[in-house]
């Protein structure tokens, strides 16, 4: 398939496939023409890129993924250990923001209940 049906296939801008080809994401495709060639396989690649992105990591990790095994295993663990403090980072703030619809405080921070909550963080 060629970049422009890839893109549609996958929903990704043609000039993000591009990218991900020029910094080692994508392999380079066969080009026919002088247009892009694509297998099948590249879309599937592709939903592994954004997944990957969703999953907020870096270009260079994301590099990091595609090595060999235990630079990939040190790697996730590092991730993982990341994803859960901002999950901790994002509870906080969802608390920290149902309270302020609640209180009666001109400010916050001087709350007593909003100090003790953030006393047990």
């Amino acid at each position: 398939m060629t970049i422009g049906q890839l893109a549609e296939a996958t929903g990704v801008p043609a000039s993000a496939i591009r990218f991900w080809e020029r910094h080692g994401l994508l392999p380079v495709p066969e080009r026919r023409s002088g247009q892009r060639r694509y297998a099948p396989e590249a879309a599937e690649r592709i939903v592994v890129l954004r997944t990957y992105q969703q999953a907020g990591l870096t270009l260079e990790e994301i590099r990091e993924f595609q090595r060999d095994q235990p630079h990939r295993q040190a790697m996730i663990r590092a991730k993982i250990t990341e994803i859960e403090q901002r999950t901790v980072d994002l509870r906080h703030a969802t608390q920290l923001l149902e309270h302020a619809l609640q209180c009666g405080e001109e400010d916050i921070v001087t709350c007593p209940r909003f100090r003790d909550t953030m006393a047990r963080w």
